[in-house]
């Protein structure tokens, strides 16, 4: 694929992902949104094979740009090899009080696009989990188990990014209490 192609694509599928999102979850200023990436499947390949480190920045760039615009916190996906663990910024560590850990990603030692937002941002961390607000899955690299529960799947206009799945979700408080209880409305 052309990295120009690549760059158009990735910027108007995230855009657009990131608004819909957004608007379905009700997702205030601040919230957390996890990209979990895999630029192999981007080009057609298979996850983890085929690592490409142009992608990743393309696509690392693209989506702090979307997350910007709504004033959403960036984070990261890494792949098994870091344990999935996140790259987020520093400041966004210890808002959450999340767990650091130890470790810089490399394109084949936690994948392309954390590799490349380690790159970008001011003070990155890796933090060993989060419960996020919302995620985005491209090429299904299982981002769910960072997600607040309850998880509500959501499908926006775009489905893929090149050749890879795009999948949402966002996160909505667990309702209780049964058919007699009255729910405040979740957006107050």
């Amino acid at each position: 694929m052309n990295p120009e192609f690549i760059a158009e694509e990735a910027s108007r599928v995230l855009d657009t992902s990131v608004e819909e999102l957004v608007h379905a979850g009700s997702l205030a200023p601040g919230s957390t949104l996890v990209l979990g990436c895999s630029t192999s499947e981007i080009l057609g390949g298979h996850i983890g094979k085929e690592s490409a480190p142009e992608v990743g920045l393309i696509v690392a760039q693209a989506f702090m740009s979307a997350c910007k615009r709504h004033a959403l916190q960036p984070v990261f996906q890494c792949c098994e090899h870091l344990n999935r663990a996140l790259v987020m910024e520093k400041d966004v560590l210890r808002e959450l009080r999340l767990s650091q850990v130890c470790a810089i990603p490399q394109p084949k030692a936690g994948g392309s696009v954390p590799a490349a937002a380690w790159k970008l941002m001011q003070h990155p961390v890796l933090a060993a989990s989060i419960q996020a607000d919302a995620v985005m899955d491209i090429g299904d690299t299982l981002v769910g188990m960072h997600i607040h529960p309850v998880a509500v799947p959501f499908r926006g206009t775009y489905i893929s990014l090149g050749s890879a799945h795009l999948v949402m979700a966002y996160s909505r408080l667990p309702y209780i209490g049964g058919a007699r209880a009255v729910y405040q409305d979740p957006a107050t």
